[in-house]
């Protein structure tokens, strides 16, 4: 795994060794993917991250189609857009680009070329989708260079297994995507490097889908698709989101209509007169979640079997005490089983 590692983060790696990676009798689609991933780390200062660092750098998983010749992996969208044979493993480099540098797609197109290395590139609105190798005897894959203001916004995750990055210089070390080393559920870098070489994934965000159709795009979509890989879930699916900037207090995200707790809470509310749901959003608040699970804790040593009898409940406010709730967490003191709310 250092090999690998190394083979990406280097920038002092040598042309020698890289055109091994290329050329050379051991030369493979992988090997030559981590070529292109060192020139986009190493001379682009872009992110690796996804799919690439799991099944390869750690995993050492790799698969290709039976009875398929490279030249039918991959499909084209109506707008042109490739796409490649699901049954790839690794199937594509995904890159965040830099925040501090510019990024020209015309300079990374001719640092390919310089080590022999075909590639198209299609711009969309927050990515390019490049494809490499198209008519290479090792097969063809693709890069994303996903815009660097993507990884700002868009920072919820799917699995643990899928939170593992790569950067320029750290020719040794896993990075994560998103820090998921605090909070509630905390999960380290050893286990999910474990889970990884056992084919095991935790589910960090509700599953949109789950009661329902898998449509394209839901996480039960995705669970089920890492699923036919060989890959299982394990654990109860976590609602992870990512701690919000030291500026604020808290974060809100909406919550998946599709889920199963979006539609029970749905049909309670709906028993209230008058009622009728716009929208659910979950609260993410580092300090009052530290000191709930820190009187859950206290409160747990007093019951029997250490079971603190955890309930989820919900009550109704208005105007400024909608800001308590977000900055301040509920007020126990309004709860009543018989009441409305």
């Amino acid at each position: 795994m250092e090999a690998k590692i190394s083979n990406i983060t280097d920038p002092d790696r040598t042309s020698v060794d890289v055109w091994k990676s290329l050329k050379g009798p051991n030369a493979t689609r992988e090997t030559r993917m981590e070529v292109v991933a060192w020139i986009a780390v190493c001379q682009f200062y872009c992110r690796l991250e996804g799919g690439f660092v799991r099944d390869w750098v750690v995993g050492n998983y790799s698969s290709k189609p039976a009875n398929l010749p490279p030249n039918q992996w991959v499909r084209y969208q109506p707008s042109g857009v490739p796409y490649l044979n699901t049954q790839l493993v690794p199937s594509d480099l995904d890159c965040h680009l830099p925040q501090s540098k510019n990024f020209d797609i015309e300079a990374f197109i001719d640092a390919l070329y310089g080590y022999g290395i075909s590639a198209t590139a299609i711009r969309q609105d927050w990515r390019y989708v490049v494809l490499i190798d198209e008519n290479t005897k090792t097969g063809p894959f693709t890069v994303d260079l996903i815009e660097s203001h993507i990884a700002l916004t868009h920072d919820r995750i799917d699995f643990d297994v899928s939170n593992l990055s790569l950067e320029r210089g750290y020719t040794k070390d896993l990075g994560m995507r998103v820090d998921i080393t605090g909070g509630s559920y905390p999960i380290q870098l050893e286990t999910i490097v474990e889970n990884i070489r056992n084919k095991n994934l935790q589910v960090l965000r509700p599953i949109d889908g789950e009661n329902g159709p898998n449509t394209s795009g839901t996480v039960a979509e995705r669970i089920q698709r890492m699923r036919s890989r060989g890959w299982t879930q394990i654990g109860t699916p976590l609602a992870f989101i990512p701690d919000p900037p030291s500026t604020y207090n808290a974060v809100l995200v909406p919550y998946p209509s599709a889920t199963v707790l979006y539609q029970d809470l749905v049909t309670q509310i709906k028993k209230i007169p008058g009622a009728n749901v716009i929208s659910i959003e979950q609260i993410k608040n580092p300090n009052i979640e530290a000191l709930y699970e820190y009187m859950k804790r206290t409160i747990a040593k007093e019951c029997p079997g250490n079971d603190p009898n955890e309930r989820e409940l919900f009550h109704g406010t208005g105007g400024k005490a909608i800001e308590g709730i977000i900055n301040a967490g509920f007020d126990d003191r309004f709860f009543s089983p018989s009441g409305a709310w």
